[in-house]
């Protein structure tokens, strides 16, 4: 039963820099969305769920694979983000977060960092987050992960 990242990462990939580090950490496999047959998940024992925040929460493709997902016992998940504004897990997880508890899934931990973003109005500026996630970041990534794989034993 190995670990499974499913990840929506696009514009600059920031997110993806991050699922790579807790891949690697956690000898896990990444997909997207849209390559997941949502039964795979009944095979692993720590699925991550992870993507950008867009307008307050993770992107639509990852929420409406939460929504078809099928129920599950005893079954590991942890949420990660990049966002350019760094609110409270607590607000930017919490629609995410909410759909994998109904779904049975027991959320062991959290993770979010910055990301640059150049939407909107932002590109004509060169962006916020310039070089984010940086070499910290992947640091605190691989932190996280290496205490995820520690606690889970």
């Amino acid at each position: 039963m190995k670990p499974l990242l499913v990840l929506f990462s696009y514009h600059h990939n920031n997110t993806e820099k991050i699922a790579n580090v807790f891949a690697k950490v956690l000898d896990a496999e990444i997909k997207t969305p849209q390559q997941l047959d949502p039964e795979e998940l009944q095979e692993c024992s720590l699925v991550g769920f992870g993507s950008g925040i867009y307008g307050a929460e993770h992107h639509k493709l990852l929420l409406d694979l939460a929504d078809n997902l099928p129920q599950v016992t005893d079954r590991k998940a942890f949420i990660f983000s990049t966002s350019t504004n760094l609110e409270p897990l607590s607000k930017t997880h919490s629609p995410l977060r909410e759909k994998l508890r109904s779904k049975g899934y027991m959320i062991v931990d959290e993770f979010t960092c910055a990301g640059l973003n150049t939407n909107s109005f932002l590109r004509f500026f060169g962006g916020i987050n310039k070089g984010r996630p940086n070499a910290e970041d992947l640091k605190h990534a691989e932190e996280f992960a290496q205490n995820l794989k520690q606690n889970l034993q």
